[in-house]
């Protein structure tokens, strides 16, 4: 068979691009057979003897047109195919999403557009709108049947419902005893202005009062501060009487909570008639009307307190020197005349509640840096031991803390220079104080070491046969 072929061929020679091209031409018809044109490539089935790349060639695009046949026949009309020199046409199968994707995917899939967001991203269900979008106002309809002529003109406002009288004492409460804390009027009188007060107005005085008769004496200061600046922007004259007519009133119940209710609530209406939040005449009033005893007591009380401010006492003083909120001078100044009065009468008790009304614990390192600063321009052995008695008594009961005790101490050590140039003693009375403080348990070793000595040049004369004098002043 072999010796046939090659006889033929050496009768009929074929040449090379006619091969391929009838291979590469190679279809089917509907039918399923052959076309004619590839009898002539092959003898008996056999293929003819081809030059080894060509036949290549078209065994690998007869491979491409077999899977490709096979693919179209699955995805019909779906995705793009190849052509024969492997350009896209339409037919083709694509990788279909997942239809996870599918749902998620808020393009249009039809096609058509740009391949953006349907209605800028803001037509999904549920959406009102994309972000920003602000509607036009819509006109009234005046054939809807839901319309009412009398709601075209409504003004419709906030409206704050009246305070009851628990809803007034649990919002009022707070407000004043926040204001103990910073002292801050304006913000008292925007918090008052933002609630709908109604006749529950002239309550605010009242409570208020009563809230700093179980107080300090610093508080009650602030609560006259905050009645004076209260009356006209917030409260009227009218108010405050008729405030202060309830406490009058309520002074029985007062006295059981607080024993000296009469006599602070006297001291509050003559801070008021001063201030000229009350009248002159408010007192007079009351004349000949008067059966409680308690009332009795706080009309007299602000009675010889108003007539003893005719005759020069500062009435907004009355509460004493007390709290944080006065100057630091001002604070200095009590302290030594608190400590003047004790050296003078003796008596620490007092001082001690002298020392607790002013209501500074963050300040009575300046009490013990003045009293120490006394006892060195002091030219007696009795102010150091009365000093030091009053402060081992302060510090037993915990009224100077041992870090104010400390801090004390130590700003003594710091201005001992500058001190001991107006008093030349200085650093030898110094190590005395130190020294019994010590050994009365004030201070603890560790201060007591830190201590500043001055040092001298000692001199030897020639009489002293060599020994070192002993300083003394």
């Amino acid at each position: 068979m072999a010796t046939d072929c090659a006889a033929w061929l050496n009768a009929n020679p074929i040449e090379a691009e006619d091969l391929s091209d009838s291979l590469v031409s190679e279809e089917e018809d509907d039918t399923g057979s052959v076309s004619n044109k590839n009898i002539k490539n092959e003898i008996n089935g056999n293929w003819l003897s081809l030059s080894s790349n060509s036949i290549h060639e078209a065994r690998l695009k007869a491979k491409a047109k077999r899977r490709l046949r096979k693919n179209s026949s699955r995805d019909s009309g779906r995705g793009d195919s190849l052509s024969d020199n492997g350009d896209a046409v339409r037919g083709t199968s694509v990788a279909p999403a997942s239809p996870k994707s599918k749902l998620l995917d808020r393009k249009s899939r039809l096609g058509k557009g740009r391949g953006l967001p349907k209605k800028g991203g803001a037509g999904g269900k549920g959406v009102w709108g994309r972000s920003g979008e602000v509607y036009e106002q819509e006109a009234v309809d005046q054939k809807d049947p839901n319309y009412d002529e009398a709601q075209e003109n409504c003004v419709y406002e906030t409206v704050v419902p009246p305070l009851d009288e628990r809803d007034f004492e649990n919002t009022v409460t707070p407000i004043v005893q926040e204001y103990f804390e910073h002292g801050d009027i304006n913000e008292v009188a925007e918090l008052l202005s933002e609630l709908n007060l109604g006749p529950l107005r002239s309550e605010v005085p009242s409570l208020a009062v009563s809230l700093a008769l179980e107080a300090k004496a610093s508080h009650r200061e602030l609560t006259s501060r905050l009645l004076a600046d209260l009356c006209g922007p917030v409260l009227s004259r009218s108010d405050m009487e008729s405030s202060f007519d309830k406490l009058l009133l309520e002074l029985p119940d007062l006295v059981l909570d607080t024993p000296r209710a009469p006599q602070l609530v006297g001291q509050f209406i003559a801070r008021a008639v001063s201030d000229q939040i009350l009248s002159k005449s408010y007192i007079e009033a009351y004349k000949g009307r008067v059966d409680c005893q308690y009332t009795r007591v706080s009309l007299d009380r602000a009675t010889v307190l108003l007539k003893m401010s005719m005759e020069g006492l500062r009435i907004d003083n009355q509460w004493g020197p007390g709290g944080g909120q006065r100057p630091v001078t001002q604070l200095i100044k009590e302290m030594n005349l608190l400590l003047k009065e004790y050296i003078l009468s003796g008596d620490s008790k007092e001082a001690e509640r002298c020392l607790r009304d002013l209501e500074v614990p963050h300040f009575h390192h300046e009490f013990v840096y003045e009293a120490i600063v006394m006892v060195l321009e002091s030219k007696g052995e009795k102010t150091l031991k009365m000093v030091l008695q009053l402060l081992k008594s302060l510090s037993a009961s915990s009224v100077i803390t041992l870090d104010q005790m400390r801090r004390g101490y130590e700003r003594v050590y710091m201005d001992i220079a500058e001190i001991n140039i107006d008093v030349p003693r200085a650093y030898f009375i110094l190590e005395q104080v130190v020294d019994q403080s010590f050994s009365t348990g004030i201070i603890d070793v560790k201060l007591r070491d830190l201590c500043p000595c001055r040092g001298r040049k000692r001199f030897v004369s020639e009489g002293d046969g060599g020994v070192v004098k002993v300083e003394s002043y």
